[in-house]
């Protein structure tokens, strides 16, 4: 049973430490990945652990801005990858600015991809340095153990580039390709099996680095001051997840923490969106809340309080790599896409279509032209592979109908880009296009 709501005691503000990592989906062995992630699986066991927390843009950059802004990627601006020249929109109010108006203090330790200039995100330190999840979690532990307990709440973003690709990488102990479970959306062949056999070796590595930053919170006094979130971007960058609008690329893991406030071992299965992660990290900072967001708090629902559950996300892409233009909204039922332009299949970005993986289903993807919209009922077809557009039943007709007219009225209601045709590409994507054709 749920417990009446109470608002939190301003004097009993949490110091907040945000790890996230690249690329990882929900690839953890407490969430039912063939990968030993120990320190993990104990972080969810002494907090909360989410089944249905949605990223709005299987891309890097969009992504990480919905995080930081609480708005979705084509109404903060961000609709492509930051290092290739997409930004946030100059009025835009990251987590930082909120949280430093609160009198929090607010830190960088590794890496963030929402930004060209990290400064424009509003941290008060940047301990910027080497990405590497073994060495951000050191700089995050002697950050720990010097500051001790007793001093003005703070903030952490702690990010690392482990998983993401290259998965062939030197210093990282990857599993026997013969031994590895598949993955569930993907055919079992050599190359996808060795991929994963490397992926699970850096996500070893986030694992470790995830029970150093434990252990220094358990020295220096901070544990139960501190809330502790474990997420990550987006899907694996494996071929049907990073870059779409399908489940393995938009259902993202999330673990918080807050000993004696948050009820321990707890599964949650409320369809949640990362835009809604700013609004709650505020609640629980006990700072005001921002105006103009697309994110709602879910600060209740960590708590036990009573909640009303979200009937529905939206989920985009615009830019990656390559042009990629989609719009989708999933329902706890169902997840309906509209496609724009003559695009394959299955897009594959770069690092994926490069990948062992990529080469084993390129003819496969590239071979046709994906439709211009999909139907799934993800209660009976949760592979998504049954596209009900194709000879629908008068319910899954009807159910069509509602669900584009709602993306349509989205897309009408927030003055998105593709309403106005294709959106083109900034100087810095020109040159990535002219570079991945002639990788290619």
């Amino acid at each position: 049973m749920r417990r009446e709501a109470r608002p939190l005691n301003t004097r009993e503000r949490p110091n907040i430490i945000q790890f996230i990592c690249h690329d990882l989906d929900r690839h953890l062995g407490c969430l039912g990945a063939g990968v030993r992630t120990p320190h993990l699986d104990a972080l969810a066991s002494q907090g909360v652990l989410f089944d249905t927390y949605c990223c709005p843009a299987a891309s890097c950059s969009p992504s990480r801005g919905s995080i930081m802004t609480g708005r979705y990627p084509h109404r903060n601006g961000l609709i492509g990858l930051a290092h290739l020249g997409w930004k946030l929109h100059d009025e835009e109010r990251c987590l930082p600015h909120c949280l430093n108006e609160a009198e929090y203090e607010t830190h960088l330790f590794g890496v963030q991809h929402e930004s060209a200039r990290p400064e424009r995100l509003g941290y008060q330190q940047i301990h910027n340095g080497d990405g590497r999840a073994e060495a951000v979690s050191a700089s995050v532990a002697g950050f720990l153990r010097q500051r001790g307990a007793g001093s003005a709440p703070f903030y952490v973003s702690a990010g690392t580039f482990e998983p993401h690709r290259p998965y062939e990488q030197e210093g990282y102990a990857g599993d026997d390709p013969d031994e590895v479970q598949p993955l569930p959306w993907l055919p079992d062949r050599p190359g996808i099996r060795a991929d994963i056999a490397d992926l699970n070796g850096l996500v070893k590595a986030v694992d470790k680095a995830v029970g150093t930053i434990c252990q220094a919170l358990d020295e220096a006094g901070l544990a139960a001051s501190t809330v502790l979130v474990f997420t990550t971007d987006h899907g694996l960058a494996m071929p049907r997840a990073k870059g779409t609008c399908y489940d393995p690329g938009l259902k993202t893991a999330l673990i918080m923490r807050w000993p004696g406030r948050f009820a321990a071992g707890r599964r949650e299965s409320a369809l949640l969106t990362n835009c809604d992660f700013l609004p709650t990290i505020l609640e629980l900072a006990g700072a005001p809340p921002a105006e103009g967001l697309d994110g709602r708090s879910f600060a209740a629902l960590l708590q036990g309080w009573p909640y009303e559950p979200r009937d529905h996300v939206f989920c985009e892409m615009t830019w990656h790599d390559q042009y990629n233009p989609m719009r989708a909204i999933r329902t706890p039922r169902h997840k309906y896409i509209r496609n724009f332009g003559r695009r394959p299949l299955v897009y594959l970005p770069l690092d994926v279509w490069q990948g062992r993986a990529g080469r084993e289903v390129r003819e496969e993807y590239y071979g046709s032209v994906r439709p211009a919209e999909e139907l799934y009922d993800l209660q009976h077809d949760p592979g998504e592979r049954r596209n009900l557009t194709l000879e629908p039943t008068a319910d899954q007709a009807a159910t069509l109908r509602e669900l584009r007219e709602r993306v349509q009225r989205w897309m009408e209601e927030t003055d998105d880009p593709l309403l106005g045709g294709d959106v083109p590409p900034t100087p810095e994507q020109e040159a990535a296009i002219r570079q991945w054709g002639e990788a290619n």
